[in-house]
Parts: C-alpha cells; structure tokens; sequence
C-alpha cells in the first residue's frame, strides 16, 4: 500500500470512515451516502485476504449476508481489501469475476457492485487527472449496493444524471492540493 506499517483492520475502517466523511459525504460525490452513513447503515468489512481466491470467497460471503439482512440494518456494504489487488490492473480484471459472482448467485438485479481504488483510473482519463478522485479510495474496496436503495435514492434525486458531471466540476475547482489536504487528516486508530 502507501504507507510503510501494515496498517490494523481498525485503522483501515478509520482511514475509510474518513474517506467517506470527508470526501464522499463532504465534497457531496455521492448525495445518496449521507443518509445511509447518518442512520448507521453502512457495515464496514475488513477483507484478510492476500489473493484472489480468498477475495472471491469474502466477496461471496458479503454478497449473500447483505442480500439476507433486512435494509433497515445495513444497506450497503464496504468489502475493503488492503492487502489484495493493490495494483490497479489487477483490481480491474477481478471486477469481471464481481460479475460472474453476481450472476452465479442470482444477484443480478438485486445487489451492484461499485469498485474503488487509491489508483483508481478511468478508461478515457491520465493517470494524473484529478476527476479520478471521485473513484480513488484509501485502499482497495468493492461497495456492495442494493439495487432497491439505488432506485429510491436516484428517485429521490431527480439530477442524478448530472453527478458525475457535478464531480468532475467540484475536483478540478478543489484542485490537487484540496485534495491533499481532505486526505491528511486522516485518523491513525479507530474511534472508538
């Protein structure tokens, strides 16, 4: 990763928390995330594994647990992953097996998963454009997302076509160093 230490699953969660907090929820990048963070709806799981294999398997799990779990206790999932897929491209090519595993389990339709990565690069931008921030998170993480709050919350929102445009205009207006900034003051244990 980026720093030096290996860092505990309670630092991870904090690092993430403060992602969101700042950055998602504080820039608005996602109008639908202050409601689920607000009502304590988020479950934060913290992925051990060093491989694929064992991401897959976590991945499985996270997938069926939160399609089992009435929305009224969790209703999206964080699976962060920092010691698997740290490379971009290799997180890029797992998200094709994201999508054999939705389709396996019948999932298709119920639950999406959204990726996140601290190199986080979209196919027509430069590795140093600063719009990739909006998908740039602390470590690795897959957001499982119920595609029933999805559709609430894009009802609710009658410009969510304009979000990512929005996004786009708010990073270049915050600039590299805002973004810095919003990255370092990031808590180094968890709160308790």
């Amino acid at each position: 990763m980026h720093s030096q230490a290996s860092p505990s699953h309670a630092q991870v969660i904090a690092r993430t928390r403060h992602w969101l907090e700042r950055a998602v929820i504080g820039l608005n990048l996602c109008p639908f995330a202050k409601a689920v963070h607000a009502k304590g709806l988020i479950r934060y799981v913290v992925s051990p594994a060093h491989d694929d294999e064992s991401l897959l398997d976590d991945l499985q799990r996270e997938l069926l647990t939160l399609r089992s779990t009435p929305a009224e206790e969790v209703d999206t999932t964080l699976l962060i992953h920092p010691w698997a897929l740290t490379d971009f491209s290799d997180f890029l090519r797992f998200l094709d097996l994201v999508e054999v595993v939705l389709q396996t389990h019948r999932l298709r339709g119920v639950l999406q998963v959204a990726s996140f990565h601290p190199d986080y690069v979209f196919a027509d931008s430069a590795a140093d454009d600063l719009t990739n921030c909006t998908n740039r998170s602390p470590f690795p993480t897959l957001h499982l997302l119920r595609e029933a709050s999805l559709d609430r919350a894009v009802a609710a929102f009658p410009e969510a076509a304009t979000i990512y445009e929005r996004n786009l205009r708010t990073l270049r207006q915050l600039g590299d160093e805002g973004w810095q900034a919003l990255q370092t003051a990031v808590p180094l244990v968890a709160k308790e």
